[in-house]
């Protein structure tokens, strides 16, 4: 009886603890859920950190490849969704010269040695006085800002630049000069900047203002279009601001004009330019040309005579030439007829015959020859000569500018890569249609010093 009894006490026990049993099953089944949720969790966050890990190795060596000069395949840059950044620039100098002129020249001028402005009949020329001047400067001193837009058609770039050297109406002041002020998107190019007649890559490492007499020079406002510009070519074609520069000669415009007045510019249509040019690690060649209305008036006649046009046209044979490993030859020959206001200095584009009856654009040749040398890291020099020579007519005045030349030499010191400090010999001769000239010298020293920045963008 008693082992009954015992048998049955188990069984209700069992019966009793059945529940329990079966609800701590259920528990460890969700447990072992929770378990499984956990680990793919710590597995999915783990392939996040080997991701971000990988991502963040090619972008320090896209980082140290563009610190190296070098360009990122696209493949190799993450895909960042923020919107294009915009860059902007400021740079410019500081920039000191003192000067002494052992001859004398136009005062206007005498920051610069221009051989138009040197006084060949004396007196009566500007600059005619005692010999010796000295002059100290900060009219070279130049700011600028660049900015690159990001667009969805391609990067636009502008570009504002200006100096403090006065010329026109503020001739020998220390004032605000506009250099460049243009916007460039694509082909496509509009604003003031140099011509495309103009080869600025041989402009020369000299420290005197204005430079070689015989160089085409001008920053003039354009429409520009660039077809080709890869692979070390470049080709293109603009429309420039047009203006003849004229010489009445020995004409008496008191007997065209009731009033006196003389003859003035007739810009009836821009000039055109166009430019092919090929640049390699050996240096570059340039070729360019210039069509040009040269239209004259005299404005009180009001449309009356006399009043006409004949056609300028120049060509311009430019280049550089690299020899050891820093140094270059800078050469540039030009000629056409009516092109003066395209040269550096010096001449006419339209003048009377010597029946004082026509109008002639006056023929010309300009050239340079220039070697800049490194001697080291801190040691630079220029030397070379320029020659402008205008064939004139018989219809001008025998003070006319017929011929300009100008040569230089210096030694410049770089202490630092953002500074150099120098002399600069210079010397400059004039000479006028009758033969008669007249020359200067002088000693320049030079102080100049570099700064720029970004002021928005990351700077490349």
């Amino acid at each position: 009886m008693s082992h009954a009894c015992d048998r049955f006490a188990i069984w209700v026990v069992a019966v009793a603890l059945l529940p329990c049993g079966l609800a701590r099953a259920g528990e460890r089944e969700e447990l072992e859920a929770l378990r499984e949720e956990i680990r793919q969790e710590r597995q999915a966050l783990a392939d996040e950190r080997a991701a971000l890990s990988e991502q963040r190795q090619r972008v320090d060596e896209a980082i140290a490849r563009l610190d190296d000069g070098g360009t990122p395949p696209v493949s190799s840059m993450p895909a960042v969704n923020k919107a294009p950044q915009v860059q902007l620039d400021i740079y410019g100098f500081i920039h000191t010269d003192a000067i002494y002129d052992v001859n004398r020249v136009d005062p206007d001028w005498k920051a610069t040695l221009r051989p138009s402005k040197i006084p060949v009949e004396c007196p009566g020329d500007a600059g005619c006085g005692n010999d010796g001047e000295t002059i100290l400067s900060v009219r070279q001193s130049r700011l600028g800002f660049k900015a690159l837009i990001p667009t969805a058609v391609g990067d636009l770039k502008t570009k504002f630049e200006f100096e403090l050297f006065g010329v026109g109406d503020d001739a020998g002041e220390t004032t605000f000069r506009l250099r460049h002020a243009y916007g460039e998107l694509g082909p496509i190019l509009a604003g003031q900047t140099w011509s495309l007649f103009m080869d600025p890559d041989v402009f020369p490492n000299t420290i005197d203002y204005w430079g070689p007499v015989g160089m085409v020079f001008l920053r003039n406002p354009q429409i520009r279009y660039t077809p080709l510009d890869r692979e070390g070519w470049r080709a293109a074609l603009a429309v420039e601001n047009p203006g003849s520069a004229l010489d009445q000669g020995k004409i008496d415009t008191q007997d065209l004009s009731p009033f006196g007045e003389g003859f003035s510019s007739w810009d009836r249509f821009p000039d055109v330019t166009a430019q092919l040019r090929n640049q390699g690690d050996w240096g570059h060649v340039q070729l360019a040309g210039i069509v040009r209305y040269l239209g004259f008036e005299i404005r009180s006649n009001n449309g009356g005579d006399p009043d006409g046009w004949e056609l300028g046209y120049g060509a311009n044979l430019s280049g550089s030439f690299r020899l050891f490993e820093n140094d270059a030859i800078l050469w540039q020959v030009a000629g056409g007829k009516g092109i003066a206001g395209y040269m550096n200095d010096g001449g006419t584009d339209l003048a009377p015959n010597g029946d004082l009856d026509e109008a002639r654009a006056v023929p010309l040749l300009g050239w340079l020859l220039y070697y800049n040398r490194q001697w080291s890291e801190r040691w630079t020099s220029s030397i070379g000569f320029s020659e402008h020579r205008q064939f004139t007519t018989s219809g001008q005045e025998d003070s006319a500018f017929e011929v300009g030349q100008y040569g230089n030499v210096n030694l410049l010191f770089h202490p630092i890569p953002d500074m150099y400090v120098g002399p600069e010999f210079i010397w400059g001769r004039r000479e006028n249609v009758d033969g008669e000239d007249g020359t200067d010298s002088r000693v320049q020293i030079s102080f100049h010093y570099d700064f720029g920045g970004t002021i928005i963008g990351r700077r490349d």
